[in-house]
């Protein structure tokens, strides 16, 4: 095993546990400081992939900017385990289906990722993922889809204005 591999290893362990102790743990504050890592451990990967641009964004936006928007908010609502309600015998069988049903997805995906794993896939040296390219990309064929979200970016942000004045 190389260091990319034994790295790779690493930051998947690191991302796993600390997903799972989001799930388990029972402060809401707790959940989103260990989300917080498992986003760091994501853009850890993106760095394994030579997607640098995509590391440092996943950084700013998810675990800088998102987390933060979380954090206030779980502290301003101020939850509290006895004001919780109790779920339903309803909503605790759709959760077990669809529960269900996702890791049927995972399985198959994983069956299909295996299949494809002899296959070699050509890139134009190794650029993907980087800021160039992704300009490039991003402003050549993608320009009239970059635009539109960004008038609907726009359109979002007058209107929670416009509704946080009220």
């Amino acid at each position: 095993m190389n260091v990319l591999e034994i790295l790779f290893y690493g930051l998947s362990v690191f991302a796993l546990i600390s997903a799972i102790m989001v799930l388990i743990s029972k402060n809401p504050i707790h959940s989103v400081l260990w989300l917080i890592l498992v986003f760091f451990a994501i853009s850890g990967h993106y760095i394994l992939l030579n997607a640098q641009f995509l590391a440092i964004v996943n950084i700013i936006v998810y675990a800088g900017a998102i987390m933060v928007l979380f954090l206030f908010v779980i502290m301003l609502i101020n939850v509290k385990k006895n004001s919780e309600p109790q779920k339903l015998l309803f909503m605790k069988f759709a959760g077990v289906i669809a529960g269900g049903s996702f890791l049927t997805l995972l399985i198959a995906l994983v069956k299909q990722a295996t299949s494809l794993q002899g296959k070699v896939v050509l890139l134009k040296e190794g650029t993907i993922g980087l800021i160039n390219p992704l300009g490039k990309a991003l402003f050549s064929d993608y320009v009239v889809p970059f635009e539109i979200s960004s008038v609907l970016f726009l359109s979002a942000m007058v209107g929670a204005v416009l509704i946080g004045k009220k």
